[in-house]
């Protein structure tokens, strides 16, 4: 799968424009998707030197991305006329989920095995409500 990865608040603690410390398990997580065949894509708002900064901050750790806010490698703007910022990816990683952010752990299992909240049953817990308990025709 391509997958998608926010930086801040997801790698490592929302401190833009500052890097935050790691989320636990971020880099590690990330690690295995790569040697799983995952192509990542770190997918942030940065650019410039701070973009740079989150690259080589990603790299020393071990964690080298397939593309940096763009959908391949050689993908360049001004030879796309089809270019969109809006990213193809199969799935996004970040902090800003509705729900928030799951602990990298649970992520891992869900990609992993193709899990989704309705088999981990995680929507069943959240979003139902109980049904009102019906009244009896003598009970007013």
């Amino acid at each position: 799968m391509v997958i998608a990865v926010d930086f801040d608040g997801t790698i490592v603690e929302h401190k833009y424009p500052k890097i935050g410390s790691e989320i636990p398990f971020a880099t590690e997580t990330l690690k295995q998707l790569i040697k799983d065949g995952h192509q990542l894509i770190l997918w942030s708002v940065r650019e410039d030197e701070l973009l740079q900064e989150a690259v080589d901050w990603c790299h020393e750790r071990g964690v080298d991305f397939w593309a940096v806010n763009k959908d391949y490698p050689e993908e360049e703007h001004s030879k796309n006329n089809h270019y969109s910022r809006k990213l193809k990816a199969d799935m996004f990683i970040d902090d800003r989920n509705i729900g928030g952010l799951v602990d990298w752990g649970t992520m891992y299992q869900m990609i992993k095995n193709k899990e989704t909240w309705e088999t981990l049953r995680y929507a069943e817990h959240s979003y139902s409500h109980p049904e009102p308990k019906k009244k009896h025709w003598w009970n007013f």
